[in-house]
């Protein structure tokens, strides 16, 4: 769960920590990025008749803690709940975060049995940055008196950590920690795998024979937090996202699974002052390429237009060289620029939000100009060698740089290297062509040289890249090589809102990808008949980097391919009905690897492990854009919003 702010909670179903990642509250100290863990966890125990019951559970390198056994189950709908039972005692207990705040409240409802109960809340303290892993003999905290609980000021810095309890008395407990917490995953991904927390001490709670009662404690960095119960911040988030639902204007239960799933990624930035799109979670920040590709699912298909406003003015005013920024830095320098693809798809995001909304005004005022530096810097020439070619399409970058989103680099071996003409970029590049000349139209402007042009882009486009040996499209081509891969790149000739591969070419390459590429999660990004081609996503980095772009599943590009195959099959109620069965699988995904969510990879090997990001803002929107535009909205009619 997330926080609007960068911000987040994470754990596993039986709140064991196994990631570095994992953690009750990780803040965001400069929206949306300086994420640091503060709180880990929560250790739980509860005395009954003076015998002690663990209900917490981790894993040191020597030691396996249990309290999973006293748990009876887990449900998300739609905040994460902990339900337990220890003899005649019941525990539920639910998560929670302040949306817009850096607090996360953990609220406990106990319905006591026969005996007299003291129930134990240990937490487990950090300030760390969400990379790294701590250890004791660098911890420097002060503990300060907090009314029912306690405030810790790590490192002599201008930061207070928080935490109190609704109920209770805090026992204080001097120089104690947790040693070794041990993390399987970060081993598996060959990473240092063990840490230590803080221990201030600890709350205990009174309970009486039969009694109910809820207790709430709240963690925070907040200098002005409003102290309220459990029960109130958990109304207040569940009022929120059922907003959500009620704007998107779903009945399906799928749909508004993936509109819950999308508010995770939509955040402010402090240093533009608007929204943007975190990338995935939980290591990634706002990028410009995946902003733009998630931009439809997250915003539109979400109905929330402001926000798609707000994500595209701020991006135009960053344009800089007729490039969107790669990423926002961290801190306030300038951001890198190093995308070819990113103002290519800028151009989709802004014809898709004309789609949905009608709001030709705000693009005419507002991005009008920046559309147009974007296609006279493609047109002459920017950064990184971007350039239309004399045969009209564009090269881009060389040996060196890597500026699409198969950008893989292991020190200085480029794993693909796709410099050079690449077949999505041309795909984009003509569909901004078209977006443009139908811009440029409805002003009342010029619009014939960007007409012919796009029809010059198309004629070389498919003279160049149409691979008759394979019936399919080669990836990239140089001035002295056709890399004939079969990749998922190719799609986009065929889904974009301009196609620039029509009939039976459109057909082939439809068929070629889902042959060689299509698996229940996603695309391939290499054919399976490649000599090239490494079916599982595991280790260090250097392994890991190996296997991105070389037959690592990708969930987002099977949107493309689902608009694909509609689209070549005619957009029949037929072909929409064929096409849902590209979708069933997620059903099942959402209770996997993030509940609730859409991983970023899957193994290319059966049984397609899910890897990388465990949620993933363009996996969570293509998904969601593809089944609302291509498969639900045919069925069911529920769309009739869309202009």
């Amino acid at each position: 769960m997330t926080n609007g702010i960068g911000g987040f909670a994470s754990s596993t179903v039986i709140g064991a920590n196994t990631r570095r990642y994992h953690g009750l509250l990780v803040a965001s100290l400069n929206p949306p990025v300086g994420r640091h863990l503060i709180l880990s966890k929560i250790d739980e125990s509860i005395i009954i008749n003076g015998v002690t019951h663990n209900f917490y559970s981790f894993q040191t390198p020597d030691f396996t803690m249990e309290g999973f056994r006293y748990q009876q189950r887990f449900v998300m709908n739609p905040l994460p709940t902990f339900i337990y039972s220890i003899e005649d005692v019941f525990i539920e207990k639910k998560v929670c975060m302040v949306y817009g705040q850096n607090t996360t409240a953990v609220i406990y409802n106990i319905i006591n049995g026969s005996g007299s109960s003291i129930l134990r809340l240990t937490p487990l303290v950090n300030f760390r940055d969400y990379h790294f892993n701590s250890s004791r003999q660098h911890m420097i905290f002060d503990q300060i008196p907090n009314g029912q609980g306690v405030a810790i000021k790590p490192y002599n810095l201008d930061i207070n950590i928080k935490i109190n309890c609704s109920e209770g008395a805090f026992v204080r407990k001097d120089d104690r920690y947790f040693l070794n917490m041990d993390y399987a995953i970060e081993r598996e991904r060959g990473l240092q795998s063990t840490e230590d927390h803080f221990i201030p001490g600890y709350f205990e709670v009174e309970v009486k024979p039969g009694e109910e009662k809820e207790i709430t404690v709240t963690a925070t960095i907040e200098k002005d937090f409003e102290k309220r119960n459990g029960s109130e911040l958990v109304r207040l988030e569940i009022e929120r996202l059922n907003g959500l639902l009620k704007k998107a204007g779903y009945k399906d239960d799928f749909a508004r699974k993936l509109v819950l799933a999308s508010d995770n990624f939509i955040v402010k930035r402090a240093s533009t002052g608007a929204k943007t799109i975190i990338a995935g979670y939980p290591w990634f920040t706002d990028w410009g390429r995946d902003s733009m590709i998630a931009l439809t699912g997250l915003t539109l298909a979400t109905r929330r237009y402001e926000d798609a406003r707000e994500i595209l003015y701020t991006f135009s005013k960053y344009e800089k060289y007729g490039l969107l920024p790669n990423v926002f830095p961290d801190g306030g320098d300038e951001p890198p620029y190093n995308s070819v693809d990113a103002s290519l798809w800028y151009f989709e995001a802004v014809n898709k939000y004309l789609a949905y909304t009608g709001d030709s005004e705000f693009v005419f005022e507002k991005l009008y100009e920046t559309l147009t530096h974007i296609i006279n810097s493609y047109i002459n020439g920017t950064l990184y060698k971007i350039k239309m070619d004399e045969d009209y399409l564009i090269a881009a970058g060389d040996e060196g740089t890597q500026l699409t989103w198969m950008d893989a680099k292991v020190g200085s071996w480029v794993v693909t290297p796709r410099h050079g003409k690449a077949v999505e970029i041309n795909a984009l590049w003509y569909n901004a062509l078209k977006v443009f000349a139908d811009i440029a139209k409805k002003m009342g402007k010029h619009c014939e040289r960007y007409e012919e042009l796009a029809e010059r882009v198309r004629e070389s486009f498919v003279k160049s890249f149409w691979n008759y040996d394979r019936q399919c499209l080669y990836d990239v081509i140089t001035e002295d090589f056709k890399d004939s891969s079969v990749r998922p790149n190719q799609i986009l000739a065929v889904s974009l809102s301009y196609p620039v591969l029509a009939g039976d070419m459109a057909k082939k390459v439809v068929t070629r990808v889902w042959k060689e590429l299509y698996t229940a999660y996603g695309l391939r990004s290499l054919s399976k008949r490649s000599a090239n081609y490494i079916g599982t996503y595991f280790g260090d980095q250097h392994r890991r980097d190996g296997a991105y772009h070389q037959g690592t599943v990708w969930t987002w590009p099977l949107g493309h391919f689902i608009t694909a195959f509609v689209r070549v099959n005619g957009g029949t109620r037929q072909a929409r009905l064929k096409a849902l069965r590209f979708i069933e699988p997620f059903r099942d995904h959402l209770r996997d690897a993030c509940v609730g969510s859409i991983s970023e990879i899957f193994d290319g090997d059966e049984p397609h492990v899910p890897r990388g990001c465990f949620a993933q803002a363009w996996s969570v929107a293509e998904i969601l854009r593809a089944y609302t535009e291509d498969v639900e909205s045919a069925i069911y009619n529920k769309y009739s919003f869309m202009v």
